[in-house]
């Protein structure tokens, strides 16, 4: 099995985009990525780097997910440190996927800041390197920009370009995906928060996302999402208490089965 997955990627290589497409933490992708507006967390990083702009504390974030879709090939993890200063916010990331045979890792560095009382931006580099047994290792950086602009107190709006450099690999077109991203959060009513967006890849269709939070008691968050292509529906709970959370989340794809991940953040006091 082992040897037909490393073929079949060796394949794909040449052919199409097989940089993975993984995006942490666990409650983003109980939300199916629909944050963009509201990316607020220590994984801002790798969702919209804007979103870090306004973070208070330092954190550290770790992320898991040791077998999507039941294949423990498919493994992945990240972790990332944000560190806000007078002059803006500064984060650092690391991203491994794969086993022995196939393998992806990416080192993220962004810095944030507030530009206006109702506008954040940020930029994200980084670092991509891919290896295949028998066949190398493959190196590249790429660029993503975001902004988040708060258009009134329960709505906010952002935009997120994913390798706006449209970086590659070994000289092959497009091995490394460039995304688009643009979204809205909008509070109807407390404790609720409700978000949309779409994302488009520049060489497929486009894919709609909702989600929504809902702060049940406190300490204690319900997530739920959809996006359309591919047909995905996630679940996820958050329990925050005083300086940790923890986030869980749950996902089936429309053919693949189930996937879980777990995520714990860590904020400290200035």
């Amino acid at each position: 099995m082992r040897t037909i997955l490393a073929v079949a990627l060796f394949v794909f290589l040449f052919s199409v985009k097989i940089f993975s497409q993984i995006k942490p933490g666990a409650r983003q992708i109980a939300l199916a990525h629909s944050d963009v507006a509201l990316s607020n967390d220590v994984f801002s990083i790798f969702n919209n780097p804007a979103g870090a702009a306004e973070l208070p504390n330092f954190q550290i974030g770790v992320y898991y997910s040791p077998s999507p879709f039941e294949l423990k090939e498919l493994a992945n993890g990240f972790s990332s440190i944000t560190e806000p200063l007078k002059f803006g916010v500064l984060s650092a990331g690391f991203m491994f996927y794969g086993y022995e045979l196939y393998k992806e890792n990416k080192l993220s560095f962004s810095f944030s800041k507030k530009l206006f009382e109702n506008f954040l931006a940020g930029l994200t580099i980084n670092y991509h390197s891919l290896s295949i047994a028998k066949y190398g290792t493959a190196k590249s950086f790429s660029l993503n920009i975001g902004t988040i602009a708060k258009i009134t107190k329960n709505f906010q709006a952002g935009f997120y370009i994913e390798n706006i450099t449209k970086s590659t690999f070994a000289n092959q077109p497009n091995q490394i995906p460039t995304n688009l991203w643009v979204g809205a959060m909008y509070i109807p009513i407390q404790p609720i928060k409700l978000f949309f967006a779409l994302q488009k890849d520049i060489d497929y269709d486009p894919s709609f996302r909702f989600g929504i939070e809902y702060e049940i008691i406190d300490y204690l968050l319900l997530r739920s999402g959809f996006n359309n292509y591919p047909s995905t529906y996630n679940l996820g709970i958050g329990i925050v208490w005083k300086f940790l959370e923890f986030d869980y989340a749950l996902f089936t794809h429309q053919d693949l089965g189930l996937t879980h991940q777990g995520g714990l953040v860590i904020r400290f006091d200035n």
